[in-house]
């Protein structure tokens, strides 16, 4: 082939020479451009081939993958490779090895996996490695409103990608007539390679979506005890807000939807114990429909809806089912559960204060208020110790007038 190739050439010099000398035309310049290419793309494709042959004992041999090699040739190269020390790969690893292997490794130990070779990129991205990992750090935090918006965007990324490729189409079809005008192989390989996209598909594994988490790229809907630092005027409370994740502080920023004519009000390092997941599925400015009020005793704990005024969105508020004012609080002589009025007390406060008490109708209970106490919402009762405990620890040092 190198023989060929000298003769090819000493031949166009020859022929050069001998050719008179007359102006060319207008096209020679461009077809001259082709012929530089395609001797390029020549000489790369013979470097690739001599780059796959090796010299031995006088012949050019081609060196063979195993997967195409005859069982007989790959059982004597087994056989010979044994008198020189084998190299083990990961991937030779059982299977239940491996996968034990990976379990253990953290998130960004699997990440870093990922990024060796396809096969165990693939193995990495699996689901039930992430799972583990996504509930330990994350599950506090994430709920069902969480994992929708997730798939929001999803579809909004696919939607972006896919126009993004409709107007690579439209931006390339010069390139595609030309491709079908020079019906050359490697030319219509490069205008192809052109026109394909370069934004990537949206990945839906959990494994990405803790990335996106990781990385703060991600605003998802959680909700805040004691806002914006603790503002005494949101103590024993918990609001809806956007969080976003800061890796560098291992805190979050928390973006509030606007008060009335105030605009949304952005909050930095929020620490993981000020957080939670929404544990019900209702909009913030959106009422809250009780199903716990005929179940309310005088000491059971409960959070209701609050807000200042009817622009307001509202707030959870922590307090506990009271007793009615002719009762003494004896257990064996309460009749309170029987009543259609319900005492919500918030102890937080000193007595006297307006904040302390308030009633609502069992029956036919609705938002009460008025813009001086402001509005009560829908009630939630709380079932958990773990919720009750946590707001106990959110407990003021001083009480609140």
């Amino acid at each position: 082939m190198l023989f060929l190739l000298v003769s090819f050439f000493s031949f166009a010099l020859l022929l050069s020479k001998s050719l008179p000398l007359h102006p060319l035309p207008p096209w020679a310049s461009d077809m001259r451009l082709l012929s530089i290419l395609f001797c390029q793309e020549l000489l790369s494709s013979l470097l690739q081939l001599f780059k796959r042959c090796r010299p031995f004992g006088g012949r050019t041999i081609i060196s063979v993958s195993p997967s195409t090699m005859p069982p007989r040739k790959r059982c004597a190269q087994k056989v010979w490779s044994m008198e020189e020390p084998a190299e083990i790969s990961v991937l030779d690893l059982p299977e239940l090895a491996l996968e034990c292997i990976l379990g253990r490794l953290t998130p960004a130990g699997l990440s870093n996996m990922a990024a060796v070779c396809s096969s165990l990129r693939e193995r990495c991205k699996s689901d039930h490695l992430w799972e583990k990992h996504m509930k330990e750090k994350w599950g506090r935090v994430i709920g069902h409103a969480a994992h929708r918006d997730w798939k929001l965007y999803l579809a909004s990324k696919r939607e972006s990608t896919a126009g993004v490729a409709r107007i690579d189409r439209r931006n390339n079809w010069i390139g595609l007539l030309f491709s079908c005008a020079l019906p050359i192989p490697w030319l219509n390989s490069r205008v192809e390679s052109g026109s394909k996209t370069t934004s990537p598909l949206p990945d839906e594994s959990i494994m990405s979506w803790y990335q996106s988490l990781e990385s703060g790229k991600l605003w998802f809907p959680a909700q805040v005890y004691n806002r914006e630092h603790g503002h005494v005027g949101f103590m024993l409370s918990c609001y809806d807000a956007e969080v976003c994740y800061d890796c560098r502080s291992d805190t979050f920023y928390a973006r509030y939807p606007p008060h009335g004519r105030r605009t949304s009000v952005i909050e930095e390092g929020v620490q993981w114990d000020r957080l939670r997941a929404p544990p019900v599925d209702t909009p913030a400015h959106s009422l809250h429909i009780s199903d716990c009020l005929n179940d309310l005793h005088p000491g059971d704990y409960v959070e209701i809806q609050w807000r200042r005024n009817k622009e307001f969105p509202y707030g959870w508020w922590y307090g506990v089912i009271g007793h009615l004012e002719p009762c003494d609080g004896n257990e064996h002589f309460c009749r309170c559960h029987l009543s259609d009025t319900v005492i919500l007390e918030f102890k937080q406060y000193t007595p006297g204060s307006r904040w302390r008490h308030t009633s609502i109708n069992r029956k036919d209970h609705r938002e009460k208020g008025n813009e001086a106490d402001g509005f009560y919402g829908g009630i939630r009762k709380l079932q958990s110790k773990d919720e009750i405990s946590k707001w106990r620890q959110l407990w003021p040092t001083d009480v609140l007038e």
